[in-house]
C-alpha cells in the first residue's frame, strides 16, 4: 500500500511538473491531486524536492551510463553514439525532459541533477565529434535543444510510432551534425 501511494505521489507530481512547473506545483497541489493530506504526502516524500530528486533519478542514472559509454567511444563513432543514445534517452524519459527543459534554469541548479550539467557538457563534445570547431559545437547543441524539445512534445504535435519517432529524431540530429 505503501508503495502504491508513493506512486501515486509521484504520477501526480509529474503530471503537475509538465503542466505547472516544478516552481508552479505546491505539495498542497500534489496532495489534493493524490486524495490525501499533505501530512499524509509528507509521511512518503520529505519534501517537493525529494519526489523531484526521485521521478529524475533513472533518467540521471541512464544519463550517466551513455556518458560512461562515450567516453569509451573513440572520437570517430562518438557522433552517431552520442545521437542515437540520446535520441533514445529523450523518448524514454520525456516526461521528465520537459520537466526539465520548463524550469531549465533552475533546474540545473538543483541538487537532484548533481553532475548532469558536467555531463550535458560532454555530450555535447561527442555530439561535436570531440571537435573544438565552433561550429561543429553550435551544432551539437542545437541537437541536444531540438531532441529534448521535439522528444519531449512530441505526443502534441505528431502522430508516429516510437520507432517512427526516433527514425525522424536520429536523421533529423545526424543532418544537423553533417553526419
Amino acid at each position: 500500500m505503501a508503495r502504491d501511494r508513493r506512486g501515486q505521489i509521484l504520477d501526480v507530481a509529474a503530471g503537475l511538473f509538465v503542466v505547472t512547473g516544478f516552481k508552479g506545483t505546491s505539495l498542497q497541489d500534489i496532495a489534493n491531486g493524490v486524495g490525501c493530506s499533505k501530512a499524509s504526502l509528507l509521511y512518503h516524500f520529505s519534501g517537493k524536492d525529494a519526489i523531484l530528486t526521485e521521478l529524475l533519478g533513472p533518467a540521471t542514472a541512464e544519463l550517466a551510463e551513455l556518458d560512461a559509454r562515450l567516453a569509451a567511444t573513440p572520437a570517430e563513432e562518438s557522433v552517431p553514439a552520442a545521437v542515437e543514445g540520446f535520441v533514445d534517452l529523450v523518448l524514454r524519459f520525456r516526461r521528465e525532459v520537459k520537466i526539465l527543459h520548463d524550469d531549465l534554469e533552475q533546474m540545473f541548479q538543483h541538487p537532484a541533477l548533481g553532475d548532469v550539467h558536467e555531463m550535458v557538457d560532454r555530450l555535447v563534445d561527442a555530439l561535436a565529434g570531440r571537435s573544438a570547431e565552433p561550429a561543429a559545437r553550435i551544432a551539437a547543441a542545437m541537437v541536444l535543444g531540438g531532441v529534448a524539445v521535439a522528444g519531449a512534445r512530441a505526443g502534441e504535435t505528431a502522430d508516429l510510432t516510437d520507432e517512427e519517432l526516433r527514425a525522424v529524431l536520429v536523421r533529423g540530429a545526424l543532418r544537423t551534425l553533417d553526419h
